[in-house]
């Protein structure tokens, strides 16, 4: 488990680029995305530009999660969590998360 964490990071890190002239980082701030407590993206605002950047993200990080889950014996499912909770506690405050189900800003 303790080999998990800087992977996640490391894969959470790496999903900080520029896609279309929007950047990760920047739809954050923008509160057009938020993170998720299933270790995965979310519109919190409809957008093109948003949602592909999403969905981009999204598949690169299920993949390392897969990954991951395989290389540990792992179930996908605890990865995806532990992500979500390692992003949630990375989230800047004003910056838009999804626990529960429910958006508000941290």
């Amino acid at each position: 488990m303790k080999k998990i964490i800087p992977l996640i990071l490391l894969g959470l890190l790496l999903t900080c680029y520029s896609a279309m002239g929007l950047d990760l980082s920047g739809a954050k701030a923008q509160g057009l995305l938020g993170e998720t407590d299933s270790g995965y993206l979310e519109l919190v605002v409809a957008g093109g530009e948003a949602q592909k950047l999403m969905d981009t993200v999204n598949a690169k990080r299920k993949t390392l999660y897969q990954q991951i889950s395989k290389r540990n014996n792992t179930a996908l499912s605890v990865v995806e969590q532990l992500a979500g909770k390692k992003a949630i506690a990375k989230t800047p405050a004003g910056q838009f998360i999804k626990v529960n189900g429910i958006w508000k800003k941290k």
